[in-house]
């Protein structure tokens, strides 16, 4: 028993002389993982500039359709361009994309649903349309908008974000009219607080933690989202290189170079991996219930 004891207490006095980031890497592996990923990802659109000697819309037929070689990394396409270049300037517009509608989605969806907890009547308005709009599939929502616009970077974040605003209105809703019930906030309007201090103070910060770890699954949706819709070619323009549009490219000489769709393909699939695993990893992190189980 006494050994036991001993072995104990110099397990946690090793621990205890760790540093703090490896205790919370021992903790959360699969969120490090995640992170260190996705911060690869981001390096690699960030530089792909300098980390590549090709422009991504150069075309060079007398190259085309060549294996990977110390001149082309990931071998050349149909068009004789680069794909080891094309799908690192491919990780900017997905990044971008995933990035832009979460934050997009998550920020309507709060005014929203912040609204509609609190008001009634806005309430039975607002999410009769919310309603509506869930009932249409998100891609033929996003491929009608699409064909409605021109098409650009911007528009596909607009046709993407827009399926997802009344999940994310739906969540805050339900987590508002819970906090309105709430003794602290009864207490504050029985003070006489008005209504943007008690939402500032007690209403938005507690409903952070849900979102972020809604906003990191939204954005990792919206990569595999865009990619859809270049793949059928209503995302962004032929011209923007992106994990989709090289796909797309790849499906007529798939069979003479299987790398044009095999690495886009892992580069997306990959980043979205990290982004889930983040996701997995907050939500653990920062859930009081689950915390205190691990």
């Amino acid at each position: 028993m006494d050994a036991t004891l001993e072995r104990l207490e110099r397990r946690i006095e090793r621990e205890a002389r760790q540093p703090r980031w490896l205790r919370f890497s021992k903790r959360h592996p699969m969120l490090v993982f995640g992170l260190v990923l996705l911060l690869v990802m981001v390096f690699l659109a960030v530089f792909a500039p300098w980390l590549t000697s090709h422009d991504p819309t150069e075309m060079n037929v007398i190259e085309r359709l060549k294996p990977a070689s110390a001149a082309h990394v990931f071998g050349t396409d149909a068009m004789g361009r680069d794909i080891f270049s094309r799908t690192l300037h491919g990780a900017r517009v997905s990044l971008l994309v995933g990035f832009c509608v979460a934050l997009l989605s998550v920020a309507i969806g709060v005014v929203i649903g912040t609204v509609a907890g609190f008001s009634r009547w806005i309430d039975a308005v607002v999410m009769r349309i919310m309603d509506g709009m869930m009932a249409i599939p998100g891609i033929l929502l996003a491929v009608a908008l699409m064909t409605l616009i021109q098409a650009s970077v911007q528009t596909v974040i607009i046709a993407i974000a827009l399926p997802e605003i009344p999940r994310v209105v739906r969540l805050v809703r339900a987590l508002v009219l819970t906090i309105r019930e709430q003794p602290y906030i009864q207490a504050a309007e029985a003070m006489g607080t008005r209504l943007p201090r008690i939402l500032a103070r007690h209403v938005i910060p507690n409903l952070l933690t849900p979102l972020i770890v809604q906003a990191s699954f939204i954005c990792a949706s919206a990569m595999i989202f865009e990619a859809y819709l270049s793949f059928l070619g209503a995302g962004t323009p032929p011209e923007v290189p992106s994990w989709g549009n090289i796909m797309a490219d790849g499906r007529s000489v798939v069979q003479l170079a299987f790398g044009v769709i095999l690495y886009p393909g892992l580069f997306l699939g990959l980043t979205v991996l990290a982004v889930n695993l983040i996701g997995d990893g907050l939500r653990d992190l920062l859930d009081p219930r689950i915390a205190r189980k691990l």
